[in-house]
């Protein structure tokens, strides 16, 4: 499956299953077999257990990055397309407490993509400087 098909796939959010993190580690499962979320899926069911796990890994970047690490990925400078780098979004808008998160997302061109509760999504997104090549 290539990126593009794997990004119009009808993905549907469910903490702990398919969110903003588990979206990028579905990506990378797709792309190589290898799964960097197989010990979180199913062990949080909303964002209060979603901010548990990022708080005790100590951030995003500390928890994806050993994940990825422990899987052969290398942190790269220049993110490829598929490529997996962690972006500034401003979340949560639908429910009125909107706020700026660091998530990981998926290089596709000159964007990034990203899960949203309303489904995949491919915008222009600031880079924190963080990512692994996936190949």
């Amino acid at each position: 499956m290539t990126l593009e098909e794997y990004i119009r796939l009808p993905h549907r959010w469910q903490w702990g299953f398919c969110d903003c993190t588990l979206f990028a580690a579905d990506w990378v499962v797709e792309a190589t077999g290898k799964d960097p979320g197989a010990d979180l899926r199913g062990t949080y069911f909303d964002a209060i257990g979603a901010r548990a796990v990022l708080q005790a890994a100590g951030g995003v970047d500390r928890l994806v990055g050993p994940k990825l690490g422990a899987l052969g990925f290398q942190r790269v400078q220049a993110p490829q397309d598929g490529d997996i780098g962690i972006v500034h979004v401003l979340t949560g808008i639908d429910a009125g407490c909107s706020e700026f998160k660091d998530i990981p997302a998926i290089r596709f061109g000159p964007l990034w993509a990203v899960m949203s509760a309303r489904g995949a999504m491919v915008k222009s997104l600031e880079w924190t400087g963080v990512a692994w090549r996936i190949a």
